[in-house]
């Protein structure tokens, strides 16, 4: 009974990420914390970017959840850690090493879903500011030719002047 709880806390933990990480995404990379995710969308510069500072906070996150968890003894605490954990884990792999072939060795995904997401992902990157960018999601990404779609229609639309003061 402990390891069925165990599993649905981190379960619920990992899913919850998802929504964490497009809000993250949306309002912090592309908004106040642009100066770090700015490197992530320029042509890379080496083997660490800027953005990479982001998956550091998170791990310090993790272990600080971790460690909270073990000073006040909680089950619940620690399956939510495992969760997050396994969260940065796959982002890890999958955006790092899929989307961005940022292994020693080169991987095209052939499974239907796998496609799906470094296509959309990919979509996002086409927007090199912090504006206008589609598809802040990571692990449940909408239809690449819905996304591809609405990425033309945000190019088509006239851009407003700025105002001035």
């Amino acid at each position: 009974m402990r390891a069925l709880f165990f599993l649905t806390v981190a379960a619920a933990g990992f899913v919850a990420m998802e929504g964490i990480a497009w809000l993250s995404h949306r309002y912090v990379m592309h908004g106040w914390g642009w100066g770090w995710h700015r490197s992530h969308h320029e042509p890379a510069a080496g083997w660490f970017e800027r953005n990479d500072l982001y998956a550091l906070v998170g791990v310090a996150l993790s272990i600080g959840l971790f460690l909270l968890a073990g000073r006040l003894q909680s089950p619940s605490l620690q399956a939510l850690a495992a969760g997050i954990t396994a969260y940065g884990l796959m982002y890890a792999f999958v955006h790092d090493g899929l989307v961005h072939q940022r292994w020693p060795f080169r991987y095209v995904p052939r499974h239907a879903y796998l496609r799906r997401l470094v296509q959309a992902h990919r979509l996002h990157h086409a927007v090199r500011t912090r504006e206008g960018a589609v598809s802040y999601g990571f692990l449940f990404v909408r239809d690449p030719h819905r996304l591809a779609a609405e990425l033309k229609r945000r190019r088509s639309r006239p851009r407003t002047a700025a105002p001035t003061s």
